[in-house]
């Protein structure tokens, strides 16, 4: 029997239905009918129910409240959302909460029944898989009981070199396992659906060690059949296969084949993406920790690459060294010249050199925070809300950092960089602001020339000081000696913080030739003596 739910604000519209199916032929139930959705809320906590079907505009809660709610806290039941013409293109939109069908308001009694059998079967196909979640759950917890357990916790402290090696080889020796062959690999597999890729809640904990078990079975029959080492278990979600064999072109094109294969199987048996990382060769079981770590290394570019990755650390070739300042410097110069192509030329080059370098993630948020930053300096120079600016800034900086994927981050970046060039391409429209514009890179670029002075800037700039001095301050909102000095003061906060320089050296760096004149204007903006932001802010 299905139980099923109706919500409509409108009585007639509840009766008509009620009245108009013959439930019991359909092997139906109506457990329950609302006025709205918060009545239909509180129903189907003290209710077991299999299909709702809902009006979409009711007072209190509406259909699209009550399908988030469902959806997010009963996500067995099917939704099925009634809705007006005009509300029709709006009720699509609650696809991201599962809803099974939209039905345009009149509905007849044939056009429910068949929506409602159509329903039938998605509740069976739910019920299904419930029960297969069930019996894997049997399933795994009889094995947990298995001796497979106690191999795997033994192989695991092996390889990550937790326990003496002497005494876990010997452990392992009693069950059947002995370790002596010529050379080692180690490769990691993780399911991408239960990694950082995504938000992984207590639910999909609980069913990533299910799915786990699967996985772990198939790579157990397969590195089995093909003499080729062992598998095992790490924790309740990941699985490792320590290879042993000769370090020979032949065998390392096995460990792929036999991970390609394995990532196949699971793929087919329960329609999850893994990705593998295949560790360095080693020599000595001691060495394993080596291996392992270079995997663990391999798995972590998924924040890079994206998911269903295979990466034979022994093959990538990565830059230690990567630099972006050059291509930083085409990228401010592109921004301020307007050339939209450029601009996303050195975003394209600079997305591609870090990922190729396979930088870990804090790396790769350091250098897209760097293109943040000149993007924003470049808006700042001609922003009339500096603090403004500088707050979206920092806040997108933060952001950057909680993005599960580079790919996510860099859409940010990209976004951002577009309404700064956008921002520009209005300001160069005035011919005041641009001239201000100009001003102000001519000021970033020459800060540290002591003689920089308003007399350079006009000259530079071809304008009396006079008429710079008030088309400045409409643009800017400060004056030449506030912009020359914050910037001073911005750079010199750069140095002591990154830097071991002496103050007097700073100062000289920043523009000033008198060191204790710098340090009386430091204070003055900071509130600190240059000593104390350095020893506040050096790590």
């Amino acid at each position: 029997m299905y139980r099923i739910l109706l919500v409509d604000d409108e009585i007639l519209v509840r009766d008509a239905i009620r009245e108009n199916i013959d439930w019991e032929g359909m092997e139906c139930e109506l457990v329950g009918d609302c006025e709205n959705g918060q009545q239909a809320a509180a129903f189907v906590q003290e209710h077991e129910v299999d299909i709702v079907l809902t009006d979409i505009c009711m007072p209190y809660m509406d259909g699209m409240e009550l399908s988030h709610f469902l959806h997010d806290n009963y996500p067995d039941i099917v939704i099925v959302i009634f809705s007006g013409f005009g509300e029709f293109e709006y009720a699509k939109k609650a696809i991201q909460y599962n809803v099974s069908e939209y039905m345009l308001k009149p509905i007849t009694a044939m056009e429910l029944r068949k929506v409602i059998e159509n329903m039938k079967e998605q509740v069976d196909k739910k019920r299904n898989e419930k029960q297969k979640l069930e019996d894997l759950t049997k399933t795994s917890q009889d094995y947990r009981k298995n001796v497979l357990v106690i191999r795997s916790k033994a192989i695991e402290e092996l390889v990550s070199c937790t326990r003496d090696v002497d005494e876990s080889l010997s452990e392992l020796k009693n069950m059947g396992i002995v370790l002596d062959a010529p050379s080692y690999r180690v490769a990691v597999f993780d399911m991408d659906l239960y990694s950082e890729l995504y938000y992984v809640d207590v639910e999909k904990r609980q069913e990533s060690a299910l799915m786990a078990f699967v996985l772990f079975n198939v790579s157990d029959e397969i590195v089995t059949k093909e003499h080729a080492g062992v598998a095992y278990q790490e924790g309740s979600s990941r699985v490792c296969i320590l290879f042993a064999g000769n370090r020979t072109r032949e065998f390392a094109e096995k460990i792929k084949s036999i991970c390609e294969e394995i990532r196949k199987q699971v793929k087919e048996v329960i329609g999850i993406e893994a990705s593998i990382g295949i560790g360095s060769w080693v020599r000595k079981p001691e060495e394993l920790c080596l291996s392992y770590a270079l995997a663990q290394k391999g798995i972590q570019c998924r924040y890079l690459l994206g998911g269903n990755l295979l990466m034979d650390m022994e093959e990538q070739k990565t830059n230690k060294n990567l630099s972006i300042q050059e291509d930083l410097r085409d990228f401010a110069t592109a921004i301020k010249i307007g050339d939209r192509e450029e601009v996303e030329r050195c975003l394209q080059k600079m997305e591609n050199e870090i990922k190729g370098a396979l930088v870990d993630k804090s790396r790769a948020c350091i250098y897209l925070q760097q293109i943040i930053r000149v993007a924003g300096n470049v808006c700042e120079r001609v922003a009339a809300d500096v603090d403004s600016i500088a707050g979206q800034r920092e806040e997108l900086l933060h952001r950057v950092t909680e993005q599960k994927t580079f790919q996510q981050a860099m859409e940010l970046v990209r976004k951002y960089t577009y309404s700064v060039y956008n921002e520009l391409q209005t300001v160069n429209c005035s011919n005041g602001k641009r001239q201000a514009a100009m001003a102000i890179d001519y000021i970033q670029n020459n800060y540290m020339n002591p003689d920089l002075s308003l007399n350079s800037i006009c000259s530079y700039l071809n304008i009396s000081t006079s008429h710079f001095s008030t088309i400045f301050k409409d643009m800017t909102g400060e004056t030449f000696v506030e912009v020359l000095t914050r910037v001073r003061m911005e750079k010199a906060k750069e140095l002591l913080e990154n830097t071991t320089l002496k103050n007097y050296e700073i100062a000289e760096k920043v523009g000033f030739s008198d060191p204790h004149y710098f340090g009386i204007s430091f204070k003055k903006m900071t509130g600190r003596t240059p000593t104390e932001y350095a020893r506040e802010r050096r790590r």
